[in-house]
């Protein structure tokens, strides 16, 4: 019964880990940048996109902020679509057996 008790404490402190490490990778922000720097996009490090910022040279200007808000809503909603995928393979891989509460893998 010990090596079962031990096993499950190492078990508590790995997810404590893994939710410490997702925590953080949300506070990191990374920047992209194409066409020398006239398209810039700000992601955390786990792939939510924070920003966009296109240069006013490259559309009309009257539409710059909708151009943005639309890439932003349509990032937004690929992203949720990925992990809706990602959660259905994760299902498949488990044999349909559900994950313990609170449990979550870092992908």
């Amino acid at each position: 019964m010990m090596d079962f008790m031990g096993l499950m404490k190492q078990a508590q402190q790995m997810q404590a880990k893994m939710l410490e490490a997702q925590l953080e990778l949300e506070q990191i922000v990374v920047e992209g940048e194409a066409a020398g720097g006239m398209v810039k996009v700000a992601l955390t490090a786990k792939g939510s996109m924070k920003s966009i910022s296109i240069d006013p040279s490259l559309l009309k200007r009257d539409e710059k902020e909708i151009l943005e808000d639309l890439i932003l809503t349509a990032h937004m909603q690929a992203r949720a679509k990925a992990e809706d995928a990602m959660a259905e393979k994760m299902k498949a891989l488990t044999g349909g057996l559900p994950l313990p509460p609170g449990l979550k893998l870092p992908f």
